[in-house]
């Protein structure tokens, strides 16, 4: 097992992906993607408000 596929591993085990079909896993990490999207939006957001 190399790095990545042990950070690979550690997500699927501490999410409890470990159990899911492949499509249910494919769906979580797009919800997750996508929530990501909007936290890095909303981050970049406020730092141009209200830091620079």
């Amino acid at each position: 097992m190399n790095w990545i596929q042990r950070k690979i591993y550690l997500y699927n085990v501490t999410f409890g992906l470990y159990m899911l079909d492949w499509w249910e896993r494919c769906t979580f990490n797009i919800v997750v993607i996508i929530l990501m999207c909007f936290v890095l939006r909303y981050v970049t957001q406020f730092f141009k408000r209200y830091v620079w």
